[in-house]
């Protein structure tokens, strides 16, 4: 086990899905508290919710591990923030191979900035390895059904901020026509 224990999950988060917590609930059999650290770049971020709403979310979903699953944003590099956190693990979810390999240059690079700094690789779980933030926005979007895929707080605030979203392009059209 690790020294103190401590893992850092990493990402976007945007939004979480049942995928991510069926690893952070695996994750929690090896070590004893989770750090979820959603990534933010204030000069690149394209994310449908907001960092306060990814955070509210997690926090909602995790709300019953008490000080096991912490949320937390961070800027800059991974390896900076685990360091600042005296974590030595970074665990990355798996969901197929092409996977692997941008998550393997991530973490021999990672290794090189701080070579104390492991990444642990888990394979997602069988029924949620097809399921990604991206796959399940867009389905939304389109007006598909994703019940099953995202905890339900996230499915409610995903049909939320689609409607706003339908509300504001009839507006943006209906000022368009006029003039």
């Amino acid at each position: 086990m690790a020294h103190n224990n401590v893992a850092i999950y990493p990402g976007s988060f945007d939004p979480i899905t049942n995928g991510h917590v069926d690893l952070v609930e695996r994750t929690l059999r090896v070590f004893d508290r989770i750090i979820i650290a959603i990534a933010t770049n204030p000069g690149k971020d394209s994310s449908l919710f907001s960092l306060e709403e990814r955070l509210q979310m997690v926090r909602a979903v995790f709300k019953g591990f008490k000080r096991r699953v912490e949320a937390e944003s961070f800027e800059g590099l991974l390896v900076d923030y685990a360091e600042r956190k005296q974590a030595q693990v970074i665990i990355r979810g798996l969901r197929a191979v092409s996977d692997f390999e941008y998550e393997f240059q991530m973490a021999m690079m990672n290794h090189h900035l701080k070579p104390k700094l492991e990444t642990f690789f888990m394979m997602t779980g069988e029924s949620e390895f097809y399921t990604s933030s991206r796959l399940v926005k867009e389905v939304v979007s389109l007006g598909g059904d994703v019940s099953g895929l995202v905890p339900r707080n996230v499915l409610t605030k995903l049909i939320q901020k689609f409607k706003r979203k339908d509300v504001e392009n009839d507006r943006a059209r209906g000022k368009n026509q006029t003039n």
